[in-house]
């Protein structure tokens, strides 16, 4: 106990830091996830390989390598000077994308063929029906795993705090270093992560249950 409440300061800032890095990555992710979908279900070819190549690139490549690229290569390419917060987050958010895009692009497929053909027969471009007809009945289906990807995306966010990020595993590592119990460190450090676990979790459910009576 006598770790937490000496440095009560520290955890503290490593769990909002934390929270800070997954929300941000996991609007990002939102994002760009279902861009990509779109994409992947696009009548133009090009869209259609861009958002395969984009999928197929960042779904098989280690985490570890993509923070290697932004810290070490996207500064001296695109960024300099960027903060550590800003290419955690590029890094967590690219990679997580891939996964979200995935989810709904499954969510887009339970949705019946025949009202997509029914919103082009009156008119409506590719991007309104995708916008106002096929989106809005994917999200009930896509929820869950959206769930599941951002769980594990706040449990990936420990990755940052490797490259220099104020997050809780870094917390974790410096009070290690200063000859603190391990195991007490990883106990106060889990309960942390766990509460933010759960918060996600509590979220979506309550989202399924909404989305639910729409039904």
């Amino acid at each position: 106990m006598n770790v937490l409440l000496d440095y009560l300061p520290e955890f503290r800032d490593g769990f909002f830091g934390t929270l800070a890095i997954t929300a941000s990555s996991a609007l990002l992710a939102l994002v760009l996830g279902v861009a990509i979908a779109g994409f992947r279900v696009s009548p133009v070819p090009p869209l259609r390989a861009f958002g395969t190549a984009w999928v197929t690139v960042l779904r098989n490549t280690p985490l570890t390598l993509l923070f290697l690229v932004a810290f070490f290569v996207v500064p001296q390419v695109l960024f300099r000077g960027a903060s550590p917060y800003i290419l955690a987050t590029l890094a967590l958010g690219f990679y997580t994308s891939s996964f979200v895009c995935e989810a709904v692009r499954s969510g887009i497929n339970t949705v019946p063929l025949g009202q997509a053909e029914a919103a082009r027969s009156i008119g409506m471009t590719f991007s309104q029906t995708l916008r106002e007809i096929v989106l809005p009945q994917a999200t009930r289906t896509v929820l869950a795993p959206l769930s599941s990807i951002f769980i594990a995306l706040t449990k990936n966010s420990a990755i940052a705090g490797a490259f220099g990020y104020g997050e809780l595993f870094n917390v974790s590592k410096l009070l290690n270093d200063k000859g603190y119990a391990i195991a007490w460190i990883f106990l106060w450090t889990a309960l942390a992560y766990l509460v933010i676990t759960f918060a996600i979790s509590g979220a979506f459910r309550v989202l399924e249950r909404r989305m639910g009576v729409v039904r």
